[in-house]
């Protein structure tokens, strides 16, 4: 039967209009951004909750520009009597790097940022301030848990905690090194001058809260660790597409022949972030239930590796 062409046009264009809406990567629903924003929210109330509890009870001095603003506050008080308010010495040290942010890393990854920056400090500063433990052990433990779970919750956001993290992911990015040893050498100062200024005790016991910070954000956030993968197969080519597509990072078949039964097997190999292995397991396991899986850590690659940019 005909169709008429007045209809064969409306229906191409409404499949056009359809597979635009579906597939187009840079639209996002409106309930994603709310979800994000939420997400930053909770975040922000979080970190300010543990500032105002762990944190103060402690004198701990955390990492990055939130510690510098603690240290300097304490400063002013010994020296000078004032109290002054967290947020403002915070908003000053995040403009910069969130400038360099908003021009080379991601506009709506800065402007989320910028928003976990705003509420965190306005937050600490409006928040009540209580004292849950006198023990200063638990407040390195607990306020490093608290900390790392704060961060986590933002960077599931697709945003991040601001002030070093900026410079880290710039230079990352940038220039395909590693800042983080740079912000722990920065971070050591800050303890350093802590130690002398006001006693080793918490300075020692902030260097606790920072391990316990780190070592729980490693493990609930992967997107920068890389993985290594080596998958013994003979689906090798569907395997390879399903890799490529669902992480867009290339492989390397490798034909060889199994030991025991002397069949030819094919060693596929490839490099994904650490954030791609849950999806990528059951995807492979769906594809080739016999296939033969050995995930590696991989601790510094040479190289072009694709990484999904900053929105």
């Amino acid at each position: 039967m005909d169709i008429p062409e007045n209809t064969r046009k409306t229906t191409n264009l409404l499949h056009t209009m359809s597979i635009h809406t579906v597939l187009e990567p840079g639209q996002q629903k409106p309930f994603e951004s709310a979800r994000r924003i939420l997400l930053i929210c909770f975040g922000a109330f979080l970190m300010a909750v543990n500032l105002n509890t762990f944190v103060r009870s402690g004198q701990l001095i955390p990492g990055g520009f939130t510690g510098f603003t603690r240290l300097m506050q304490q400063i002013i008080w010994r020296y000078l009597q004032i109290d002054i308010p967290f947020s403002p010495i915070y908003y000053l040290c995040n403009i910069v790097p969130a400038i360099i942010s908003f021009k080379y890393i991601g506009k709506k990854f800065t402007l989320l940022s910028g928003l976990m920056i705003l509420l965190s400090g306005f937050f600490t500063d409006f928040l009540p301030k209580d004292q849950i433990t006198h023990d200063i052990l638990l407040s390195a433990v607990f306020g490093g848990i608290l900390n790392a779970t704060a961060i986590s919750i933002c960077l599931f956001a697709g945003a991040t905690s601001g002030g070093t993290d900026f410079i880290a992911i710039f230079i990352s990015e940038k220039y395909s090194k590693d800042a983080w040893n740079y912000i722990l050498y920065g971070n050591m100062g800050m303890l350093a001058v802590s130690g002398v200024l006001f006693g080793w005790d918490s300075a020692l016991y902030s260097i606790l809260f920072q391990f316990t910070s780190t070592q729980l954000l490693n493990h609930l956030y992967h997107r920068y660790q890389k993985v290594t993968l080596f998958v013994i197969t003979n689906k090798a080519e569907d395997l390879y597409r399903i890799i490529e597509s669902m992480t867009h990072h290339g492989a390397t078949i490798f034909h060889g022949e199994g030991c025991y039964k002397k069949e030819e097997r094919d060693l596929l190999y490839s490099v994904v972030s650490g954030d791609d292995v849950q999806k990528l397991l059951p995807a492979i396991r769906n594809t080739d239930p016999g296939a033969f899986i050995n995930f590696v850590s991989s601790t510094q690659i040479l190289g072009k590796f694709y990484r999904k940019p900053n929105d």
